[in-house]
């Protein structure tokens, strides 16, 4: 109880000493607080938090960084991996309860901060917080990349089994006029900035008639991770016998993600989509590696994005791998963070599979990447297209392993033409990152000057 009681006594010291700190703190530099973190059994979604952080000090160098994670976003060892990557940064945790932070370091990092800037997730993840804080303190805000799908994905009726890029947009245009709940647009349109991570987003917004100050297509924010955890790499590789870029990596995944807490689909219908089509999407994968491994004699390195991909990757690709060629497969069955996956895949000579952020993650590194989108997933996979990578973005239901391996014997056979390629999308991503940037350069400044937030 003493020691309880010390450490309660300790933090309210510590809360009293920054408030006051706060008083002498330059206007210029008052701290961002950044909403982002949303779980950690994704490394695409602990990845969104590094690559926002390094677009923030790339356009805003010196800008002091507070982090504000959802519950359970710095489980897995993700909060020890930002914390060695960006030994300044000020984390806080808490949420919000009736429109107020619910721990002490939230409040203060509320009255601290002067501008709050969401990162890149699914259907605008945190826009409640970004109400709150809005109505709370009356401060100004920006949107970093996020998609706004509002097909219904998950939900028993015409879109439980998803649909095809062209399909989704289609579907977002044909919603009525102010299809869109009057607190969300108002958030959108009271913000600084507000940046989709797809066109069709984009469009669907801009066909709802929401006008904020700036709407435009941007990178999400995982393109901006440059982290790279090379001495894990280098060791992972020699253990295992790989040699650089003479393997490829393969990422399974099942149409609904797996709750990691009970190991079960979300509800008994996305379980049944699941069921009935793990055996093609998975067959497929495991044919184009194989073919893979046949046609070059190198290996192939089964990896995961998620925590449940693990278990999935061994019953279905490792499990079932031909026994003549076992000596060509390593089966990664731990999860890692997004650096130690970008040492790996910038050595890799592609990386292909069903989820979205790896290939990010290898095109980041210049490496080639493939991403089979099912038809489940969001419309944040147009993306590829919009970016220029299209070429390497296929619909799950719409290719088959003749195709894939076609384009990969493609990539096998001009590495430096393939390499290229990926260098280029990276072009078109770091020319939009400088629109991400200018915005919140802008929007800082204004808040620096103290000029009032248009409402």
């Amino acid at each position: 109880m003493q020691r309880r009681k010390f450490l309660k006594t300790a933090a309210a010291i510590a809360v009293s000493m920054r408030a006051a700190n706060l008083m002498a703190q330059t206007p210029a530099m008052r701290p961002l607080l950044l909403r982002s973190g949303w779980q950690a059994v994704n490394i695409g979604d602990i990845g969104h938090t590094p690559g926002a952080i390094e677009i923030v000090q790339r356009y805003c160098p010196g800008r002091p960084i507070i982090l504000w994670p959802s519950r359970g976003g710095l489980d897995l060892g993700a909060g020890e991996f930002l914390r060695h990557n960006f030994p300044s940064l000020r984390i806080v945790e808490g949420a919000v309860h009736d429109g107020k932070p619910d721990t002490p370091e939230l409040t203060e990092a509320w009255q601290e901060a002067g501008f709050l800037l969401h990162s890149s997730g699914s259907g605008f993840p945190a826009w409640h917080d970004v109400e709150a804080w809005s109505k709370g303190t009356g401060k100004p805000y920006g949107v970093f990349p996020v998609s706004t799908d509002p097909s219904p994905q998950g939900i028993p009726g015409p879109w439980l089994e998803g649909g095809t890029l062209a399909e989704s947009r289609a579907a977002s245009l044909a919603y009525p006029s102010g299809s869109i709940a009057p607190d969300f647009r108002r958030v959108i349109e009271q913000s600084s900035f507000m940046f989709t991570r797809d066109t069709i987003s984009l469009g669907y917004l801009k066909a709802q008639g929401v006008h904020p100050s700036l709407l435009e297509m941007g990178p999400d924010t995982q393109f901006g991770m440059t982290l790279k955890d090379t001495a894990r790499g280098d060791a992972y590789m020699k253990a295992h016998g790989l040699q650089s870029h003479k393997f490829i990596c393969a990422i399974p995944r099942l149409r609904y993600t797996i709750n990691p807490k009970n190991g079960q689909a979300p509800n008994e219908a996305r379980a049944k989509v699941n069921a009935e089509h793990v055996q093609h999407d998975m067959d497929m994968l495991l044919d184009v590696i194989v073919r893979y491994v046949r046609a070059t004699g190198n290996k192939v390195l089964v990896c995961a994005e998620m925590t449940y991909q693990i278990a999935l990757g061994k019953e279905y690709i490792a499990d079932r791998f031909p026994a003549e060629l076992k000596d060509k497969l390593v089966f990664r069955d731990t999860f890692w963070m997004p650096d130690q996956a970008a040492a790996i895949y910038a050595q890799a000579s592609a990386v292909v599979g069903f989820e979205c952020h790896s290939p990010i993650i290898a095109l980041v590194q210049g490496t080639p990447a493939f991403y089979i989108r099912q038809p489940t997933d969001t419309c944040k996979g147009q993306m590829y297209p919009d970016l220029g990578a299209g070429a390497w973005q296929f619909e799950a239901d719409k290719t088959n392993a003749d195709e894939l391996w076609h384009v990969l014997q493609g990539i096998l056979g001009n590495p430096a033409a393939a390499r290229h390629k990926a260098l280029s999308v990276m072009d078109t991503v770091h020319a939009k990152q400088a629109v991400m940037g200018k915005a919140l350069q802008s929007a800082l400044m204004t808040m620096d000057a103290g000029t009032p937030k248009r409402s």
